[in-house]
């Protein structure tokens, strides 16, 4: 499947927002380096996923788009699905585990998206999409496992490469795999030399799991703070991934949490733990990246007020 990240980008570009590339002397100080950080908090609803679902929906013909979407999520993507359906005028249902952030589960509903339950696991959340699908006739939008999905989420390096400068590293946080395969293909059509690093939580580690052995291995019960990055590989993003993606890193609950904690209170921005994981990947591996170029896709701010406790002293 042929995709053209930067058409992609000319498509939804009136649609998504420019979002701000920042850096800090600070944080660069104390890293010993130049970071640049990509900030998807401030994208519309609030998350990189918006990309993905905009491109999608913008390349479905009249007659499959009247039918309504359909998609299973754990919040971002459903929301951001629930927004571009809203924006190209049809209907969106989405599948959500009962465990969903309340916040993504308010933000789908804002935006007029009708939401049924399941228990958390990814064989619920298909089987219960299986029903919604055959029940409503909408077109199925998959979370991250689609090359339309893929071209959009990869419109948000395209942005970082547009800045006039060239990475050394680009660190993005995986779970499906939508975000790492779209900026892996960016950085390898604009700019070869940027190596891209996946960042993922050692207890949902399907994705280093797959990546070293050369073979897809679906993650088990994913215990992590960061719920965005629970769900494993598809057969399409892993592809790209082992051909593409230069090394995947793991981190620690523990890092997780103490990383949300510093990059919370150093660049004072709301963020999600899911973004917290490649910059724990960026403290615990400073060595690595000393004295180089990194951007950081700081992937979404749809986070639970109760949730930002475990960040406080």
């Amino acid at each position: 499947m042929k995709i053209n990240i930067a058409e992609a980008h000319h498509r939804i570009n009136n649609i998504i927002i420019r979002t701000p590339l920042i850096t800090d002397d600070y944080i660069n100080n104390f890293l010993e380096n130049t970071t640049f950080f990509k900030c998807e908090n401030l994208q519309k609803i609030h998350a990189f996923k918006a990309r993905g679902a905009a491109n999608a929906l913008s390349k479905l013909q009249k007659n499959l788009l009247e039918k309504g979407v359909a998609t299973h999520s754990s919040g971002n993507h459903g929301q951001a699905l629930a927004w571009a359906a809203k924006i190209f005028g049809t209907q969106a249902h989405v599948v959500m585990p009962m465990t969903a952030p309340k916040t993504k589960v308010d933000a789908v509903r804002f935006w007029g998206g009708e939401i049924t339950f399941c228990e958390p696991t990814l064989q619920a959340r298909e089987e219960t999409l299986q029903q919604v699908v055959e029940r409503t006739g909408a077109i199925f939008i998959p979370p991250y496992n689609h090359w339309d999905i893929i071209e959009g989420q990869g419109t948000c390096a395209f942005e970082i490469l547009q800045e006039g400068f060239e990475p050394d590293f680009i660190l993005a946080p995986v779970g499906g795999g939508g975000l790492l395969s779209g900026t892996a293909l960016a950085a390898h059509q604009f700019s070869p030399k940027t190596k891209v690093i996946g960042c993922e939580p050692k207890n949902a580690d399907d994705a280093y799991q797959s990546f070293h052995a050369g073979k897809l291995i679906p993650v088990g019960a994913a215990n992590t703070i960061a719920d965005g990055l629970r769900t494993s590989l598809g057969d399409i993003t892993f592809d790209v991934i082992r051909k593409y993606v230069h090394d995947i890193l793991t981190v620690t609950e523990e890092e997780v949490i103490d990383a949300w904690r510093w990059i919370t209170f150093y660049l004072k921005l709301i963020i999600e733990p899911s973004c917290a994981v490649p910059v724990a990947a960026l403290l615990k591996h400073k060595d690595k990246f000393k004295g180089k170029k990194v951007a950081v896709i700081l992937t979404g701010g749809n986070v639970d007020a109760e949730k930002l406790r475990l960040i406080l002293p």
